[in-house]
């Protein structure tokens, strides 16, 4: 049920851009692909962080 909470809304929030970038005309494609491109960075980092730390649990386990 979390999921469907949160991928309800990550769409919400996408029908939002996609509604703003409508809005905007023609500088919507380049605040689409920053607020974007931003979402993904921050995204990516906190993946990162968390294989990260993940890895390192895993290494002081073995030894």
């Amino acid at each position: 049920m979390k999921l469907l909470i949160w991928f309800a809304i990550f769409f919400l929030l996408a029908m939002i851009l996609i509604a703003l970038a409508i809005v905007l005309g023609d500088a919507a494609p380049w605040y689409f692909a920053w607020i974007i491109g931003t979402g993904f960075l921050i995204l990516t980092s906190a993946a990162a962080g968390v294989l990260f730390d993940k890895q390192e649990e895993e290494s002081l386990k073995a030894r």
